[in-house]
């Protein structure tokens, strides 16, 4: 008598269309569904082709905007008309500006702190009970070593990613003992469009101290199905982070505003 296959868990991964989203579900299609959701319609679906292909996943492509209100409610909604609940949560779409605030766009400003922090709130408070409820799961959220200390030039992103990498490591300590944990991943510089989208040069830091997206969401990945609180990868990353610690803070400030000033052009 034979027996159906067990179902496969299903992830839903924000900001899945490049980068570090797309790598950390090509990661997870081996033994996952999943939901990928982005604003770029076409490499959604290009990719969600690519992991069928190749690793059998079934794959919906749920574009959204997660910089307008209301779109991480519909995105959930969308989530459970499409046939119910999700195992895994990554919480990777964001974006940076760069340069002074006395001249940035307001309008952009805003939007970064709807996707970076709003809509990342929003989706972690609408599917934790469910995973609670469940007993398992995981909460992947994209921090960034910039949540570590003030960014001029820079303010409101890196402000953004202080917020993702607290909220996280609370979120983590609150649930010990639910059997689902959150994790956040907290890159340094990535080779990814990021800066292109930013505004940013590419100065203030070498090609060879940029890590690829794959190397870190592979980083990512143990760390989340480890249950890990937080990650930092790439030993240069993490050497900088102790160092800061017994740092000034003003020199660190400082030190920090050179290299955003560069990238700002």
């Amino acid at each position: 008598m034979s027996t159906a296959p067990a179902a496969r868990p299903v992830a839903l991964v924000t900001g899945a269309s490049a980068g570090i989203g797309a790598e950390l579900a090509r990661l997870l299609a081996p033994d996952h569904d999943l939901v990928l959701t982005a604003r770029r319609t076409e490499q959604l679906r290009a990719l969600a082709e690519e992991l069928t292909r190749t690793h059998g996943a079934v794959c919906r492509v749920l574009p959204a905007d997660l910089s307008e209100p209301g779109a991480a409610r519909h995105l959930f909604e969308a989530v459970r008309a499409a046939g119910g609940g999700i195992e895994v949560l990554v919480n990777n779409a964001g974006f940076g500006d760069v340069g002074a605030f006395a001249g940035a766009d307001p309008g952009k400003l805003l939007r970064m702190v709807q996707v970076n922090v709003t809509a990342l709130t929003e989706l972690t408070a609408l599917f934790l009970p469910e995973l609670v409820a469940r007993g398992r799961g995981h909460v992947l959220n994209v921090g960034s070593v910039a949540g570590f200390q003030p960014g001029p030039f820079m303010a409101v992103y890196y402000a953004t990613k202080a917020y993702v990498n607290s909220f996280s490591e609370a979120l983590h300590s609150e649930l010990l003992g639910t059997g689902v944990t959150v994790t956040v991943l907290c890159p340094g510089p990535v080779a990814t469009e990021f800066l292109t989208v930013a505004g940013a040069e590419t100065g203030g830091f070498s090609a060879g101290q940029a890590l690829s997206a794959r190397a870190v969401a592979e980083v990512g990945l143990r760390a989340m199905k480890a249950g890990r609180r937080m990650v930092v990868p790439g030993w240069r990353n993490r050497l900088l982070l102790l160092l800061e610690r017994f740092a000034p803070r003003g020199a660190v400030i400082r030190a920090v505003k050179l290299m955003l000033r560069r990238r700002a052009g």
